[in-house]
């Protein structure tokens, strides 16, 4: 009986002989994650499409190929109406500024608060149900409780990394164990584009604020 490694494999073989697919996630023996726009299979060479050009794998190290998770948008005044009293409540009590925890939201769940991702990341800030545990969550999905512990969360890697924005978005994406394996944010497209989404929301929320020059 063929695994369902060699079945995936054999699938993965399929689509790539038609030509170059559209793709999200390619996912490696090794378990790093690449973000990539298509792939081709050329024997037993695998041509990943990623920012910038391409990178030849072994076709025997490509696990899956996933799609990038998109969640739904919910109408645009939801996140002052719904939870700009939490993200308030949240920057006061652990001393971060609302458009940050608003741009990490924004990233995290697009303000979906039943987001579910792959690796079971819940809810608005998407925690995981180890790192709610930690900060005595008893309810993933209450918008109040997410924001909290999130922002907790966030606040602690700020902390840990001597106030290093770009360092604590790529622990909160990739895990801080990455952060000390790499002595710094980890080459994983993944990561480095969630750390530059969440910067540059947050650099204009800020500039929403900033009264121009004269006011």
């Amino acid at each position: 009986m063929r695994s369902a490694l060699t079945i995936g494999l054999l699938g993965f073989a399929c689509l790539a002989a038609a030509g170059p697919a559209r793709a999200d996630y390619a996912v490696l023996r090794s378990g790093l994650r690449l973000h990539i726009t298509g792939y081709e299979r050329q024997g037993s060479v695998t041509r990943l499409s990623v920012s910038g050009g391409t990178v030849d794998v072994p076709s025997e190290s490509v696990v899956a190929i996933e799609p990038e998770e998109v969640f739904t948008a919910t109408p645009v005044a939801a996140p002052v109406g719904r939870f700009g009293k939490f993200i308030q409540d949240a920057a006061r009590q652990h001393g971060l500024d609302e458009a940050l925890i608003s741009s990490v939201i924004f990233a995290e769940s697009n303000f979906n608060p039943k987001a579910v991702s792959r690796k079971q990341a819940q809810g608005l800030m998407q925690l995981l149900p180890a790192t709610a545990a930690r900060y005595s969550v008893t309810n993933i999905f209450d918008p109040a409780q997410n924001i909290s512990a999130g922002t907790h969360y966030l606040k602690d890697l700020l902390d840990q990394y001597h106030g290093n924005l770009q360092w604590a978005l790529a622990a909160y994406n990739a895990g801080p164990q990455r952060i000390d394996q790499y002595h710094g944010i980890p080459p994983y497209p993944e990561t480095v584009d969630y750390v530059r989404r969440v910067t540059k929301k947050f650099a204009e929320e800020k500039n929403k604020k900033t009264p121009p020059p004269g006011k």
